[in-house]
């Protein structure tokens, strides 16, 4: 079975309630939200998220809770040079650990941080110090928290897998940690995904191990391999294109992980301040295994909607 599903929204009346109605509306199975906006760190408090009609609306149409992927916010930095800053982003992260779990996900996923001018190596042990905190700190918890293999723009950690191997290495309690693999990510940060795709997975095999993968992000990319500019494009509409990147949701070796679009919303051509959703035709194209050529326009043209 197909495990495919998309970035959906969090908040107004309906909450978390409304996260897996927006997933239902593009007939996938498995989504992935962020818990407040990933600019920030302001958040809703559980009572008001509607967590338990949600979980009975996911129970009744089979969604998974293995298959519900959190995101942490961009702007905490666990391998930030700054004590204050380091302890912040451990304290918020333990918190998001504890969200995760009231909502019934098992999987936070995190860009590891920046090293900011102090090298990799560094960083790496930052970030690592960090994550065991934040598992300590929350030893009932069965959330594992997904390194995110990133592009390797400015000073990021973890743009390659044996940074993030290293960052593994220093965790204490591995069952408490993955790797979320980003197919856009990865072709900026230079592997070649287009062409040799079942290599880049070997040699993930070999360095990590595809036990820790636990969630792939399917993003086409605006800029060619190597690039570590991390700009996601929409399926078929970038680089890798729609073939390579259906070859990867498919993929036999890869079939029980869950897959999760985080494409641009579709600018309209007239008003560019509207945009409108494409993960319900997304969705359908990697169902069908066809690539539409015409699917943008008809995006705006239905605005998202079906």
């Amino acid at each position: 079975m197909l495990i495919i599903g998309s970035h959906v929204s969090l908040g107004g009346k309906e909450q978390f309630l409304g996260s897996v109605k927006e997933t239902l509306s593009y007939e996938a199975n498995a989504f992935m939200v962020y818990t407040g906006a990933p600019q920030n760190t302001k958040r809703t408090a559980l009572e008001l998220m509607r967590i338990e009609e949600a979980k009975a609306l996911m129970d009744s149409h089979h969604i998974k809770p293995e298959h519900v992927i959190v995101h942490a916010p961009y702007i905490v930095n666990l391998a930030n040079p700054d004590p204050q800053r380091q302890s912040f982003a451990v304290e918020f992260l333990t918190e998001e650990v504890k969200r995760t779990q009231a909502l019934g996900a098992k999987v936070l996923v995190l860009h590891p941080g920046a090293h900011m001018g102090d090298g990799p190596e560094i960083g790496i042990k930052r970030i690592s110090n960090g994550v065991n905190q934040i598992i300590q700190n929350t030893k009932d918890s069965d959330v594992i928290i997904a390194l995110e293999g990133m592009a390797g723009k400015g000073t990021e950690v973890g743009r390659n897998f044996e940074e993030l191997k290293a960052m593994i290495d220093l965790i204490e309690d591995q069952s408490r940690v993955g790797v979320c693999f980003d197919t856009c990510h990865t072709h900026d940060a230079g592997y070649d995904v287009i062409n040799h795709f079942d290599d880049v997975i070997d040699e993930f095999d070999t360095v990590i191990g595809l036990n820790y993968l636990k969630v792939i992000h399917v993003n086409d990319s605006k800029n060619d391999q190597g690039a570590h500019k991390d700009r996601h494009a929409n399926l078929g509409f970038g680089f890798i294109g729609f073939d390579r990147l259906n070859h990867v949701v498919h993929h036999e070796r890869l079939k029980h992980i869950p897959k999760i679009l985080e494409t641009p919303y579709v600018t309209d051509l007239v008003n560019e301040e509207l945009s409108y959703p494409p993960y319900f035709y997304e969705i359908e194209m990697l169902k069908n295994q066809t690539f539409n050529p015409d699917v943008l326009d008809l995006i705006r043209k239905t605005k998202g909607k079906h």
